[in-house]
């Protein structure tokens, strides 16, 4: 069973403070479904067409456990807490075995 990528970029963040609720509830919820955090904050470099966007990279088991994490009561509920807050762009991709 090949590993899992929850990769999140941040185009913009508008309200700092929706944020900082969905941080409290997320951070918590991911790592409950067995989410590892990776990276976390924005880039030190960037090239080509790279943007200097907050970055979010998550590793989980398997692809089935990243879904859940994301489909989950606590992470749905973190989604709430933000509501437009930001506006983002989640990717999960499986792994290379």
């Amino acid at each position: 069973m090949s590993k899992a990528y929850w990769i999140s970029t941040y185009r913009s963040i508008t309200d700092p403070a929706a944020m900082a609720d969905y941080g409290k509830l997320a951070g918590p919820s991911i790592q409950a479904a067995g989410g590892r955090f990776l990276a976390r904050g924005m880039p030190a470099k960037v090239y080509e067409a790279g943007l200097e966007q907050r970055a979010v990279l998550i590793e989980f088991d398997s692809i089935e456990k990243a879904l859940a994490a994301h489909d989950s009561p606590g992470y749905q509920a973190a989604l709430k807490a933000l509501g437009n807050g930001a506006e983002r762009d989640i990717r999960i991709v499986e792994g290379m075995s």
